[in-house]
């Protein structure tokens, strides 16, 4: 149907730009980018200048520079934590995922820059883990003995909630691409760790 958008549909999409990238970023998780596009250090500026996030996209077809790739519909929003220069002169960016959001259009802007119309996800609710899923929350808890980080003296609550418990596994797993983005397009966080089940060797 051509036309415009019924008014509901306008109040419930939210204009972001996109950083499509060969990698899925997850709630709660912290990545570091270089940035040496024009278009992505405009887009870094205006970010810096609202405070707001931008997306990011798995990249399904092309590559992170030059013309714009075709990315996932579903993406993950990205807030700059802290910035520096790297010991090539590029601009580094440590950037946290926030919240989920799928893709309902684009456009590209004159410097290439992907802009989409999204509609945020449902955030997680704050459910318990279920007894099933007990053995997800030992995995996770040696894997960061191991591992360490910044996650490793979370508290035992962090161990009981079922969102939590399966973006860290997501995250911490030898997971391929597209394994955990089908994992960030399930809605239900149970029904997450019951996919976490099923990728467990």
């Amino acid at each position: 149907m051509v036309g415009q958008d019924p008014p509901y549909v306008r109040a419930m999409t939210e204009s972001l730009s996109l950083f499509p990238l060969h990698t899925v970023l997850l709630p709660g998780a912290a990545l570091g980018l270089r940035v040496f596009e024009p278009r992505y250090l405009d887009l870094v500026r205006d970010c810096g200048r609202s405070g707001c996030g931008f997306g990011i996209c798995l990249i399904l077809d092309g590559d992170e520079a030059g013309s714009p790739a075709t990315s996932a519909a579903f993406g993950t929003e990205a807030r700059i934590e802290d910035f520096g220069t790297g010991s090539d002169g590029l601009l580094t960016l440590r950037v946290r995922g926030v919240r989920r959001f799928h893709v309902q259009r684009t456009r590209v802007r004159d410097n290439g820059l992907v802009v989409a119309e999204v509609e945020w996800c449902e955030p997680d609710p704050d459910d318990v883990l279920r007894p099933e899923h007990g053995l997800l929350s030992l995995v996770l808890q040696r894997i960061l003995e191991q591992v360490g980080g910044e996650h490793a003296a979370a508290t035992q609550a962090r161990f009981d909630d079922a969102a939590w418990v399966g973006w860290r596994l997501a995250e911490l797993l030898p997971l391929a691409d597209a394994q955990r983005q089908a994992l960030l397009q399930q809605d239900d966080p149970h029904e997450r760790l019951d996919a976490l089940l099923a990728l467990m060797p």
